[in-house]
């Protein structure tokens, strides 16, 4: 190892050390002359005698140099100083590649940024992130296992007192209230944490303090609150004297005792928290009616739980360890709650998976995407890497006379490998640093479609994505250098020697050919994907929600601590909805308990006189509107009436139930008329009374992936529900709309209760997020793929073409017209196309089966899909081969024959 340090510290000062023995040597010739003139000899027989004296003074010179080097990398020295010779001499050559590996690299860089930041990047200050898990809770339900991070407090408390595998446990919601007072007052997010949840960071307050024990306990913890880095900064100047204030953070007021430092987001997934506070401070002051009890109780669902491993404890075994404390905790829930199903039938299991829920045990639809679109993202860098290697192979072709003639002078295959492998690796990294530069370009449009505005995705500046484009450079030098090292240089050398010039006549290659077809097939692959998700795009799109969702502004007010009772809550209602009506813009308003694409549905348990278990029909939802709901959401009337102002309290219940849910319950009947029975509270809902069904409604979508339009709609004058959801039907464009509206309904608002307006289009495309993503990813690496294929396929006809211009030339001589030589360029390209297509199509179909749970409403195996990607490869397929058709078919005889 010291050799080793020493020649590499002679190595770079071996430019002084030759000098040195330079001038060493220069001395020891002049001694000599020296001595040789004062025997009497004459000056060039001196000088003669003196170099005969020293020897061979060039060997001299590099046994020294051996001695003060390392003699790899003196080689790799002399190869990369060789490959940029080469690729400045061929810019032509040069260029294509770089810029194909860069458009390779860059999007597989770009989405790795893209699924880095989604899935796995560790929060920042997480201590020790790879021992700490999320807690996910399974059930059995139906055709499918119910899986879900949400759970009641309860439930935490009873998974932190049984399990044993952890050191650590935490407690945390995630919700958005108003924060501030008057007109400052801005619906921002707020995270609700258990005491013990700092100590799952490296992190250390700007200000004041984190949260203590005192300040988290049950059942009602300290109304403090810790603001982030980004509030202090914008609400509150950055003051130092911040501490002691008092801030309003939804229903309460609380004292604020820190400040958590910069770039500080706990273990947040959607919008960044502004404040934290406890979180059994949080229950007692923003729970609802389940409040009061929720550390004793099992009936609400809110709490999400993190925990951090022992050392040496596995997944697997607190997976195991939590499934066995669930059980327990489900045994004891069933005494509280009785109608609890048995733990055989529930099969409760809990998970310690993922921290990030998007790559947890069960990722929604957009991140199962992703994951396909990332595979996607290699795919379009093999075919670039394909297409280098073609390119590679074709000047390794070109070069046979050159290689050959080297080897006869001595030269070792392995070296001219090394040489090849070093340019291929040159123009690797030249193409990753193209690929970074087209990332971080790309990014702009990735974080628009991923990511809020002040979300950073600064490619150049992330190392994590900086060494992932570096290991794809890496990857991509080994993928294209292989090929010639593979495929080229095993000539003979005499034979190719005595070839003369006209070595480089056309020869077929299968390797180039294998690699071509390789590469229209994927891009057909990525066509037909493509084709897929725009497909399963424009069925969302043209869904009949059972609504007109474009004009619709949602209103949720929150009362932030304004006593109300029913009555004031009941003229509340009122008043907004009179203020919103005196506007000019607003055509229609109605109250809901649960708006469109906001908020989850809600069931009871519902019994029907003449049908038995109507839970196992299916799930159905309820919503509780007002008088003029239907008219507002434009949903059709199919058969009956409305909701009027004459069902209120002290008549006949009545119901309005969708097209769906009467189909369901009495196919081929009439629903009108009948009877459905239901219960709010613990009571047997057959010993309640009838209500009515007096209208059919058409089925309104609220999921288009999960949810079932079976609803039953209730009167709102006939059930106090404390609505808090108004929506506003508008004569003009709602997102303009919005903030006017909302100023106007603030001024009518009692005390600190806050109203906050959101167009409620923007909910929608929030839901179908996932086809559109998969639609503008498949697409830009669909098109991206097909432009790599054609550019490949271009290169090699037009090689082709250049290696067979004395056949096409005698060919002409002969009589050939031009028709037919276009014929035969042209025909050899659609060959390779039509074989790529087969291949690809095939991998198409195969495919489908994984793809077409991603799809909404839409075939994996979809005729017109294919048929469409095939028309369009074979017309780009015509277009590149068109280009050499015509170079060939103007080929001169004369020139040809008198070349040879």
């Amino acid at each position: 190892m010291r050799e080793v340090l020493t020649r590499l510290r002679d190595w770079l000062r071996r430019d002084r050390l030759d000098a040195e023995l330079q001038e060493e040597l220069a001395f020891h010739r002049a001694q000599l002359e020296r001595d040789r003139r004062a025997e009497g000899a004459a000056p060039d027989l001196a000088a003669w005698a003196a170099h005969r004296r020293l020897g061979n003074t060039t060997r001299t010179t590099e046994d020294a140099r051996e001695r003060w080097s390392l003699p790899w990398l003196d080689h790799l020295q002399q190869d990369v100083r060789y490959a940029l010779r080469g690729l400045r001499r061929s810019p032509a050559f040069a260029l294509p590649v770089i810029l194909t590996l860069g458009l390779g690299i860059g999007a597989n860089a770009a989405m790795f940024g893209v699924i880095d930041r989604l899935m796995f990047r560790p929060d920042p200050y997480l201590r020790d992130p790879g021992t700490v898990d999320r807690v996910y809770l399974q059930m059995a339900g139906g055709a499918r296992d119910h899986t879900s991070p949400i759970f009641p407090y309860t439930r935490y408390l009873d998974l932190h007192r049984w399990s044993t595998s952890f050191s650590q446990y935490a407690a945390f919601v995630a919700a958005t209230h108003g924060v501030g007072t008057s007109n400052a007052a801005r619906e921002r997010a707020v995270l609700g944490v258990s005491a013990s949840f700092f100590d799952f960071f490296d992190a250390r307050p700007v200000l004041g303090r984190f949260f203590i024990a005192a300040d988290d306990r049950v059942p009602t913890g300290a109304n403090v609150a810790i603001l982030t880095f980004g509030l202090w900064q914008t609400d509150f100047g950055g003051r130092s004297d911040v501490l002691g204030e008092s801030i309003q953070v939804g229903n309460a007021q609380y004292t604020i005792v820190g400040v958590a430092p910069e770039h500080f987001v706990g273990v947040s997934e959607g919008t960044l928290p502004a404040v934290f506070v406890p979180i059994t401070a949080y229950a007692t002051n923003q729970g609802g009616g389940d409040s009061s009890d929720y550390y004793v109780k099992y009936s609400w669902d809110w709490v999400e739980m993190i925990v951090r491993r022992k050392p040496g404890v596995t997944r697997v075994a607190a997976t195991a360890d939590l499934s066995r404390a669930f059980l327990r905790s489900w045994n004891a829930s069933r005494l509280v709650h009785p109608r609890y199903g048995s733990a055989e039938d529930v099969r409760p299991r809990a998970i310690a998976g993922a921290l990030r829920t998007t790559a947890g045990p069960n990722p929604g639809l957009e991140a199962r995407t992703l994951l396909w679109v990332t595979g996607v993202a290699g795919v379009v860098l093999f075919i670039a890497c394909a297409n280098v290697a073609n390119l590679f192979l074709a000047r390794a072709m070109r070069r046979r006379r050159e290689v050959a003639l080297r080897r006869a002078l001595g030269v070792s295959r392995g070296r001219l490998a090394a040489q090849a492998f070093t340019e291929t690796a040159v123009l690797s990294l030249l193409g990753c640093a193209t690929g970074i530069l087209i990332a971080q370009w790309g990014g702009f449009g990735l974080r628009r479609l991923f990511f809020t505005s002040t979300t950073p995705f600064d490619v150049i500046a992330d190392w994590r994505t900086v060494a992932v484009a570096s290991m794809a450079a890496l990857i991509a030098a080994f993928a294209t250098g292989i090929a010639p090292v593979l495929f080229g240089g095993r000539d003979d050398i005499t034979g190719v020697l005595k070839s003369g010039a006209r070595a480089g006549t056309y020869q077929q290659s299968s390797a180039r050919a294998v690699l071509l077809v390789l590469q229209v097939a994927l891009s057909v692959v990525l066509l037909v994907g493509a084709g897929l998700f725009i497909r399963s795009l424009s069925n969302v799109r043209g869904l009949r929600l059972g609504y007109d969702i474009a004009p619709l502004l949602l209103v949720e007010w929150e009362r932030r601590g304004t006593p109300m009772d029913s009555s004031d809550r009941v003229a509340l209602r009122h008043r907004l909805l009179e203020t919103a009506l005196a506007r000019t813009d607003v055509e229609r308003g109605a109250w809901v308990s649960s708006a469109p694409f906001a908020h989850g549905t809600s069931t009871l348990i519902l019994d029907v006189p003449g049908v038995d278990s109507v839970s196992r029909l299916g799930r159905f939802t309820y919503q509780i509107v007002s008088s003029d709901y239907f008219a507002t959401m434009d949903t059709r009337i199919l058969r009956g009436r409305s909701f009027t102002d004459a069902d209120r309290v002290g008549v006949p219940t009545v119901a309005v139930v969708s097209e769906a849910m009467a189909a369901r319950l009495w196919p081929g009947q009439e629903a009108l008329g009948r009877c459905l029975r239901f219960s709010w509270r613990s009571a047997r809902p057959d010993t309640m009374p009838c209500t009515t069904v007096v209208g059919v409604a058409e089925n309104a979508v609220h999921d288009p992936v999960a949810d079932l339009p079976m609803r039953y709609y209730l009167a709102e004058g006939q059930i106090d529900f404390g609505a808090t959801w108004l929506l506003l039907r508008m004569r003009r464009d709602p997102a303009t709309a919005a903030e006017d509206v909302r100023a106007a309904l603030q001024s009518v608002m009692p005390g600190n209760a806050l109203v906050t307006v959101r167009p409620a289009r923007g909910l929608f495309d929030v839901k179908r997020r996932s086809w559109l993503v998969g639609a503008t990813l498949f697409v830009g690496f669909g098109a991206l793929a097909l432009l790599v294929a054609a550019v490949g396929l271009y290169g090699v006809i037009a090689y082709t073409v250049a290696q067979r211009m004395h056949e096409l030339g005698v060919r002409i001589a002969l009589g050939a017209q031009g028709r037919d030589v276009v014929g035969l360029v042209v025909g050899q390209g659609a060959r390779f196309a039509a074989t790529g297509l087969a291949v690809g199509g095939a991998l198409a179909v195969v495919a489908g089966r994984w793809v077409q749970p991603l799809l909404y409403r839409q075939s994996a195996v979809d005729p017109t899909v294919l048929g469409g990607v095939a028309i369009l490869m074979i017309v780009v397929a015509l277009v590149a081969s068109a280009m050499p058709a015509v170079k060939a078919m103007r080929a001169d005889p004369n020139s040809v024959l008198r070349a040879d």
